[in-house]
């Protein structure tokens, strides 16, 4: 069993931190891409070249990403898979209720949320969101967006922190925006509506969505953020991929 150590950090009293590096479980005869590719196309089928290099791109670049899947859609694998393909000299935080996320990279920081315990004070998400610039990270990793701390993510992505990874539970990638809106509305933040959900199109890059079906999980919807029209109240977005019928 992993050991864990308790050190204070600035004003939140005491955090329980997992430190050291955690092995992710590698299939045998796959690679990052492949296992990659498994989820987004549903087969084992290979890629193309450019998509190869397109992929590569973004990770490189940094774009913001958010997640939205269905009940029991296992985020953590794509998550996992993701996460392979992250630099090793980039500084990694991952921030979760539970950890789950395995990440192999040395440069990481795990912070876990806790309740209050045995006179132990509480460490909430939006606690750990707020004390994560103090330890700079190249990369933010938050396991899932439930609540208020959506407000939180969303101050981090609009200071310009590229590469940010997180969750949210949603029955389809717009509905995942959607989502993402009521969550930092639930914050008591008085920002207007369109005010937020301009700097959501603002800040995010990308939704990708997964679905779960009978023996099965795949990404169903993968779309491009590009802006918020306010006078329309709609986002402009475009449909990178969205899964063929056979995989709906």
């Amino acid at each position: 069993m992993q050991q864990t150590e308790r050190k204070p950090l600035f004003s939140l009293g005491q955090l329980v931190a997992t430190p050291g590096a955690l092995a992710a479980l590698a299939k045998a005869g796959q690679t990052p891409l492949d296992f990659l590719t498994r989820h987004v196309c549903g087969d084992w089928g290979d890629i193309d070249k450019d998509d190869c290099k397109e992929n590569e791109l973004g990770l490189k670049r940094g774009f913001r990403l958010l997640s939205s899947y269905r009940t029991n859609a296992d985020l953590t694998t794509l998550l996992n898979a993701l996460g392979k393909f992250i630099p090793p000299d980039e500084r990694i935080l991952l921030i979760e209720d539970t950890a789950e996320i395995q990440l192999a990279q040395s440069n990481l920081v795990r912070f876990e949320a806790r309740r209050e315990q045995n006179g132990v004070p509480a460490v909430s998400i939006r606690d750990l969101l707020k004390a994560s610039l103090r330890h700079r990270p190249d990369r933010i990793l938050l396991g899932e967006i439930r609540g208020s701390e959506a407000f939180d993510l969303l101050q981090l992505l609009n200071t310009g922190h590229a590469g940010t990874v997180s969750t949210i539970h949603a029955s389809s990638a717009k509905q995942g925006l959607a989502r993402f809106t009521s969550c930092v509305l639930q914050s008591g933040i008085e920002l207007p509506y369109r005010a937020i959900k301009t700097n959501i199109g603002d800040s995010l890059n990308v939704v990708i969505h997964i679905e779960r079906r009978p023996g099965r999980r795949f990404v169903s919807e993968v779309l491009e953020i590009n802006s918020y029209d306010p006078d329309a109240d709609l986002f402009d977005f475009c449909a990178v991929y969205v899964a063929p019928k056979e995989h709906a």
